[in-house]
């Protein structure tokens, strides 16, 4: 006996110990978990440096109208045996005779006309960066919705907590009236040990509550992107915007992140399908350069050869047939045209219907919220006054049973109607493009 209550004083030590080393908890507010979540969200740092490299790429140089230069050097040694004849009769033969050639040179291009491909292709890169930014704030929308959810998850679950240990409450009290009861001989052990298994059975659900609300924390952590053990305390209440309106919500939905890339996509498409069509347009170019040539050897009729001068000229290339290639390339982009239209109607329409639905659930639990809450407080009232009779004895255990059973359900029902509205909010603003930060 003496050893197990070593072992469980040193693992209480223990314990101490470690919630000395974290620390206390620190509170967390609403904004502040917004703004951590938007400080340390990796996929939100993924998506910045596709937008950085998207704007790299909007660049007219990027789509091939700018000029190319390319300068070359080359610089050759050489060993070789020559044996020349001469017309004059002289003979030149000669082994091992040194030779150097260098060619050195300086080009320029500039592309003049390929049926405004450049152009087109600069339209392009430049839809490209607007959509790699609206893929970033559908991402911020996005860990903004979900983090204000969990959020208040969390404070569901304490409000969940609440409810147990005022249950808890009236366990306690009807197990000291029985206890009194049976002191004086008016109650029996049937009462007694029922009342005591009631209290564990909620002593146990409040420690299984408290694993909830460890874990609906720990997924908020998760999506702050900060140590899943952190200490955090949320003292807050579910408070229900009751100003929105579908018809706002259904107005404001092409403003949606989602919906403005996929239009996006369509005019992506579009150009795809306008350079495709100007590979059959004819190519003009611009060519300049400048080369400098010199060629020497010890042996031989001609000792030393050197050129040098400046070039130009125009380059015209004009496809004639290429077994259809382009032809069908051209198809096969407008197809693909047709079908990020079809994308972004099937976007529409699928956004559309989860708002009317989302908001048919908000309106709903708006209609039901007051009722419940005067539910809720008659269901205490009730056990307050179930308790008194109890303690009269003019009430019977089973009836304080089933006013305390009905003051549980009817909390929970409320929490659970305020969490679900509230989410419902966040969804249709999120929809909306409305959730402010």
């Amino acid at each position: 006996m003496a050893t197990s209550k070593r072992i469980k004083f040193s693992v209480w030590i223990i314990l101490c110990i470690l919630i000395y080393l974290q620390g206390p908890a620190q509170k967390l507010s609403l904004p502040d978990a917004i703004s951590i979540a938007l400080k340390n969200s990796l996929d939100i740092q993924v998506l910045k440096n596709n937008v950085q490299v998207s704007q790299i790429n909007n660049h007219i140089g990027m789509a091939g109208g700018l000029p190319v230069i390319t300068g070359t050097v080359s610089d050759n040694e050489q060993v070789t045996g020559v044996n020349q004849k001469l017309n004059t009769g002289t003979v030149i033969k000669r082994s091992g005779a040194v030779g150097n050639t260098l060619n050195s040179g300086v080009s320029a291009g500039i592309l003049l006309y390929n049926g405004t491909r450049v152009t087109t292709t600069r339209k392009r890169l430049e839809e490209l960066q607007q959509q790699s930014q609206e893929y970033l704030n559908s991402e911020i929308q996005d860990l903004v919705a979900a983090v204000t959810t969990a959020y208040f998850d969390v404070i569901r679950q304490e409000s969940y907590m609440v409810t147990i240990n005022r249950s808890i409450e009236a366990s306690q009290k009807r197990l000291e009236i029985v206890k009194a009861q049976q002191n004086v001989g008016m109650a029996n052990n049937a009462d007694l040990f029922q009342s005591q298994i009631d209290l564990n059975a909620l002593i146990q659900a409040k420690q299984s509550q408290q694993l909830s609300i460890d874990q609906s924390k720990t997924t908020l952590l998760q999506l702050l992107t900060i140590r899943p053990d952190s200490l955090v305390e949320i003292t807050d209440t579910i408070i229900v915007d009751q100003t929105v309106v579908l018809g706002d919500i259904l107005n404001n939905l092409r403003n949606n992140a989602d919906i403005i890339a996929a239009d996006q996509q369509v005019r992506i498409n579009e150009f795809i399908s306008k350079e495709t069509s100007a590979l059959r347009y004819p190519t003009l170019r611009a060519t300049t350069s400048y080369s400098y040539n010199r060629s020497q050897i010890s042996a031989g009729n001609l000792l030393l050869n050197q050129t040098n001068g400046l070039y130009g000229g125009l380059n015209l290339s004009i496809p004639i047939y290429n077994g259809s290639i382009y032809k069908r390339q051209k198809k096969i982009a407008d197809i693909n045209t047709k079908n990020a239209a079809l994308s972004k109607e099937m976007l529409i329409r699928d956004y559309t219907a989860n708002a009317v639905k989302t908001y048919q659930a908000y309106s709903n639990g708006l209609q039901q919220i007051d009722a419940q809450q005067k539910n809720v407080e008659l269901a205490g009232k009730l056990l307050d006054l179930v308790l008194m009779r109890f303690q009269l004895r003019q009430a019977t255990i089973l009836e304080v049973e089933q006013a305390q059973q009905s003051f549980e359900n009817a909390s929970y029902t409320l929490t659970n109607l305020r969490f679900a509205t509230k989410a419902s909010e966040i969804e249709l603003k999120r929809l909306a493009n409305q959730i402010r930060f």
